[in-house]
């Protein structure tokens, strides 16, 4: 067994890249009141069409559990950046709904995070290394969370 499998060291270079990159976006974060869940849950929902997800959705997009991901829309909840909103037409379903208060927020805070974003992360690829880096995470990704999506497009029927 060889401890220099270059499996191995993709491993170690994704979690450390994760891990350097949430390092180096955490000070804007915090000058917000933000843990990364926090604004990866208003993200998600800022990109989603009429900004909002079904709980069980939100949690699928998240590495987060129902409960994990209920006990985060409290927190944005009572901070007014996220509401809650009842399904007409299923009881049992309910929404995270990013509030203007969320949005302004975000609308805040995006400057920085692009500027961190590409001072760390994309400004370092060149445009055909960055293609390539979306399309194997693109890969990866659906093999690995193949929920990662979920919600992100309307479905009429559930539109409640």
């Amino acid at each position: 067994m060889t401890f220099d499998d270059p499996r191995l060291t993709a491993m170690g270079l994704v979690a450390e890249v994760h891990a350097g990159l949430m390092e180096k976006f955490s000070p804007a974060l915090a000058s917000a009141g933000l843990s990364e869940v926090e604004f990866e849950t208003l993200m998600r929902l800022a990109r989603t069409p009429r900004n909002r997800l079904r709980m069980s959705d939100l949690a699928a997009q998240t590495y987060l559990s129902t409960s994990g991901v209920t006990r985060v829309v409290d927190r944005l909840e009572r901070r007014d950046l996220v509401r809650r909103q009842g399904c007409d037409t299923d009881r049992r379903t309910s929404y995270a709904v990013l509030t203007e208060t969320g949005g302004t927020l975000l609308e805040t805070l995006l400057p920085q995070h692009i500027e961190d974003i590409e001072h760390w992360f994309t400004g370092l690829l060149t445009p055909e290394q960055l293609d390539a880096l979306l399309e194997a995470l693109r890969l990866i990704r659906d093999v690995v969370r193949p929920c990662a999506t979920a919600g992100a497009t309307e479905d009429v029927t559930s539109a409640g």
